[in-house]
């Protein structure tokens, strides 16, 4: 899985090794913050996925990664099996139009680039979103659970 560092000018993709050679990419993903123009969650990323993989690997139903070239622009693809995802669409100068990633951490993402993160070293997005956002507290233990919906009786026969 992919980790994702914020600061105030970058969104870095940190690749692991194996995410690099599939990829083939010899580096991290580094994105201008001011080019980024929305970002989505998705619970298939594969429906965002358009083109074809050059260079990349693409296991239909199973993995994604690398270059897509279509079009409509060059997109960044990391994308295992099924799995929530979160969707980077970019403006400007930026190498890639649209970064697809599988990630649980998406929520996060969407959160620490919404707050105003400060100069400094890169975060990982799921510190600068739990250290900033109150988490709800868990319900007591003591909460009944819901009650059951009742079945409508048959009519009876005439």
């Amino acid at each position: 899985m992919v980790t994702l560092l914020l600061d105030s000018t970058q969104l870095e993709i940190v690749l692991s090794g194996a995410e690099k050679a599939l990829s083939f990419r010899r580096g991290n993903v580094r994105i201008d913050r001011s080019t980024i123009a929305k970002v989505q969650l998705t619970d298939d990323a594969w429906t965002w996925l358009r083109g074809v993989p050059s260079p990349g690997t693409h296991v239909r139903g199973v993995i994604a990664m690398g270059t897509w070239r279509s079009a409509g622009g060059d997109d960044f693809a990391i994308i295992r099996r099924h799995r929530p995802s979160v969707v980077i669409d970019l403006s400007g100068g930026a190498e890639y139009q649209r970064i697809i990633l599988t990630t649980r951490h998406g929520l996060a993402l969407v959160q620490a680039l919404n707050l105003d993160v400060g100069d400094g070293a890169p975060t990982d997005v799921v510190d600068i979103a739990t250290g900033t956002i109150p988490v709800l507290p868990e319900p007591e233990s003591g909460v009944a659970a819901p009650a059951k919906k009742r079945r409508p009786r048959a009519a009876p026969a005439l």
